[in-house]
């Protein structure tokens, strides 16, 4: 994953409320299949297995989060079992394919998640934060962000 890519997800991690920390890491645990991918396509297997190993871990994340007093929870966790056990086939077998079957099931997944968080208008679970507002400014190729109280004091108080 690109340095780029890492501050982002940072960035959203910290102003993203329950349901948008879920889309995030989908995106996350896809960035990782996509790099995967890429691997695989160049030849690089050590960065193929790396990859897919980050996702693993990622999946490990979103499977920690599931409350299971709810019926929809043990259906996720049986979709993330799938997903995890092709991640690990295409590890063992030096294989694309069943990392594909995975990356299609997470990807059904992103966008029904996605889709759900629009409805979802609840804080973000970050408190002291800076603000991060876009748009404000723009670069000569791209948009610039701009902090919102950068000399105020940030993180835990002792």
């Amino acid at each position: 994953m690109k340095q780029e890519q890492i501050r982002d997800f940072t960035r959203r991690i910290s102003q993203s409320n329950r349901s948008g920390l879920t889309v995030v890491t989908y995106e996350i645990i896809l960035a990782y299949i996509d790099d995967a991918e890429a691997c695989y396509g160049s030849g690089n297997y050590q960065g193929f297995r790396d990859a897919l190993k980050h996702a693993q871990r990622s999946i490990d994340t979103l499977v920690q989060s599931l409350d299971f007093g709810y019926e929809i929870s043990r259906n996720l966790d049986a979709l993330y079992a799938y997903a995890k056990e092709g991640l690990a086939k295409a590890i063992i077998k030096n294989s694309w394919d069943p990392a594909a079957h995975a990356q299609k099931v997470l990807t059904e997944l992103y966008y029904a998640f996605k889709e759900a968080a629009k409805t979802d208008h609840s804080a973000p679970l970050m408190q002291n934060t800076q603000q991060v507002y876009a748009g404000v400014t723009y670069g000569r190729s791209d948009l610039t962000e701009m902090f919102q109280d950068v000399g105020q004091s940030r993180g835990f108080l002792a």
